[in-house]
């Protein structure tokens, strides 16, 4: 059987891959009825789809939905933990369900799908995790301190996951974690970089799908993010204020507070 998405990243996008399409059904959850239109894509693609209308930042909501679709599907093979809410604004500007909200969905919900699907996994040893977080999970940006926040902590998930697999031996279980730049999903307005283009979804998808057929640990998009990363390690703070400054990231945002020189 294959895998549960939630929505973010479309998942139309990863069935394009021909690769997985083999005897796979797809499983999609998103909070809005919008997912039918993903479903229709998807179908068009070949897939067998099933869709549940899930708020994904409700516990019982996504513990319903899981025995639902072991009852009427079957076990899930490959669960890619892909919803996602952000709020660009300062900390200030930003109201407080805004940012118990974020967190609900970006990194506890991690949780509750990763404990509804991982006992079958476990009794299998087989199965593969995903773990969509972001370039902003490893790095922080202005503006965006509980998006960020919950990031890291999605990394935090993977690697912590990763590692408690590995002590019970359960090697045939998978962890992949995505960390993407800017990607153009609409999920932020107007969003600019000096020095890394905007990411198209296809790209992203197709990156995640290779990592996935390697069982690529993390995967970084665009992987030139690696370099950067292994500088963050090892050059002082204020080089590190440079670059960001020199990155220029910018897009639509609210901002409340600024400080008067």
């Amino acid at each position: 059987m294959g895998g549960s998405v939630q929505q973010g990243l479309k998942p139309n996008r990863f069935w394009s891959c021909s690769k997985i399409r083999t005897q796979r059904s797809l499983v999609l959850e998103d909070v809005t009825h919008g997912i039918e239109e993903t479903a229709a894509e998807c179908q068009r693609l070949g897939a067998t789809v099933h869709t549940f209308v899930v708020d994904c930042s409700k516990r019982e909501e996504i513990y319903r939905a899981a025995e639902k679709v072991k009852k009427e599907i079957g076990d899930i093979s490959i669960l890619v933990n892909n919803a996602g809410v952000i709020t660009p604004a300062d900390l200030l500007s930003t109201q407080d369900h805004q940012i118990e909200q974020t967190f609900a969905v970006n990194i506890l919900a991690h949780f509750w799908t990763t404990k509804a699907f991982l006992p079958t996994m476990m009794k299998n040893n087989h199965g593969h995790i995903v773990t969509v977080s972001s370039a902003a999970g490893h790095t922080p940006a202005s503006f965006m301190l509980s998006y960020c926040s919950s990031k890291f902590a999605a990394v935090g998930f993977h690697k912590a996951l990763t590692q408690e697999l590995s002590a019970l031996g359960k090697d045939g279980i998978k962890t992949t974690c995505l960390c993407p730049i800017f990607i153009n999903t609409g999920f932020v307005k107007n969003p600019k970089m000096r020095l890394t283009p905007i990411l198209e979804p296809d790209m992203v998808a197709k990156k995640l799908l290779e990592g996935i057929l390697i069982n690529q640990k993390m995967i970084f998009v665009p992987s030139s993010l690696n370099i950067f990363l292994f500088m963050e390690k090892i050059l002082p703070e204020r080089a590190l204020a440079a670059w960001n400054k020199l990155q220029s990231i910018q897009f639509d945002k609210v901002v409340r507070y600024r400080n008067k020189e």
